[in-house]
């Protein structure tokens, strides 16, 4: 959660954010490509982690009770992006550029996931990987235009920019990989029991950690199947490296997976048992997940208006319509990337006690049902 955080401080306060990809070989530096590199692991841990949620959730549930939770939930959660969070992404009352980015991909997930739980455990680990690892075997197939067949191919698996001259549809989390993983993370969840043993646990998380990291340095090595960009030989070693990692998240590759999904259950496996004032601190952010993510977008929006109108730029760039990466208004927008820095853990900083204060809410009130939806 606090990671991601800089990546969302990055794009609306780092110099050339709206006009360069920080992935783009081409123009990128190598800190600012593993500033973003860093940042890919939020989401797809996100999304594994909230299956595991559901799994542990449902232990106290019964199936349709399951089912519901998650189904309501998934709708609700499809309503905050396109209502609550394309505004907040833009400050557009006239909502000039929606978004179904990560917030539908696990509404999406959601509704799924809460019909997938009447099928076997078995079933459902086997639905889960063949998405995982199946879907790159759809990067064949595109689609281009605004045509119903078109949209409904780009949510399903090409993530495409949709002009209806009225409004911009940014399908940026097209969702058949995300749902295999939340269906995964669904099952990872058995781990998680209150009587499984941790040994048998920590054995688990390493042995799967390291061999997502092994199929990763396999599949992308032999450049054959895993990924829509083959790597490349670059300028220089580091360059090549750098291609070597560059990895599709838009949707998320199987190699995208392994090298995030791996490293996380390692770093699982390395934390069981750490327990101290510096966990403490992240833990408050993990338990209001929802909360902080839907102010953290606000403050830092919020505050890249504000820094324009203190340093008199013009703040109305910062209001963002459908040809934000065409206009060249934002071209010349933006600061270094240590103050990019300074502004993410300042902003940390603030949400803590706002992120601290909603937590203990939370938890002296867990008799109102609809904070569970928060």
């Amino acid at each position: 959660m606090v990671i991601m955080a800089l990546d969302h401080t990055r794009d609306y306060f780092h110099l050339g954010a709206w006009v360069n990809d920080p992935t783009d070989l081409a123009v990128t530096t190598p800190v600012i490509f593993f500033t973003r590199l860093i940042t890919h692991f939020c989401a797809p841990v996100f999304v594994f982690l909230a299956g595991t949620s559901a799994f542990l959730y449902g232990s106290k549930k019964t199936k349709p009770e399951l089912s519901k939770f998650l189904i309501t939930r998934g709708l609700w959660l499809i309503f905050v992006e396109l209502a609550i969070m394309s505004f907040i992404w833009s400050f557009n009352i006239h909502y000039s550029i929606i978004n179904l980015i990560v917030i539908w991909a696990i509404g999406i997930s959601m509704i799924v996931l809460g019909i997938l739980i009447y099928l076997p455990q078995k079933a459902i680990l086997i639905v889960s990987l063949v998405l995982i690892c199946g879907h790159n075997l759809l990067d064949g197939i595109t689609m281009e235009g605004k045509s119903f067949t078109s949209v409904i191919w780009y949510i399903i698996h090409q993530s495409s920019f949709v002009d209806y001259d009225s409004f911009v549809l940014n399908v940026g989390y097209p969702v058949l990989p995300w749902i295999g993983v939340m269906a995964l993370g669904y099952c990872f969840g058995e781990f998680y029991t209150k009587d499984f043993d941790v040994s048998v646990r920590k054995k688990w998380l390493l042995r799967l950690g390291l061999g997502a990291i092994i199929l990763f340095l396999i599949l992308r090595s032999t450049n054959v199947y895993g990924d829509l960009v083959p790597w490349t030989t670059q300028k220089n070693t580091t360059y090549t490296i750098l291609s070597f990692l560059n990895v599709t998240k838009y949707p998320p590759s199987l190699s995208f997976l392994l090298i995030t999904l791996g490293p996380a259950l390692l770093f699982l496996n390395a934390t069981e048992t750490i327990k101290n004032k510096f966990t403490d601190f992240f833990l408050v952010f993990g338990r209001v997940p929802f909360f902080y993510y839907i102010l953290h977008i606000l403050i830092i929006h919020f505050f890249a208006l504000l820094g324009l109108l203190i340093t008199g730029g013009d703040w109305r760039i910062m209001i963002l319509s459908g040809d934000v990466f065409t206009n060249g208004k934002l071209g010349s927008y933006g600061y270094p990337l240590w103050v990019v820095y300074l502004i993410w853990i300042g902003i940390v900083l603030l949400l803590y006690p706002l992120s601290k204060r909603y937590m203990i809410y939370k938890t002296n009130n867990k008799d109102k049902w609809w904070l569970s939806y928060l």
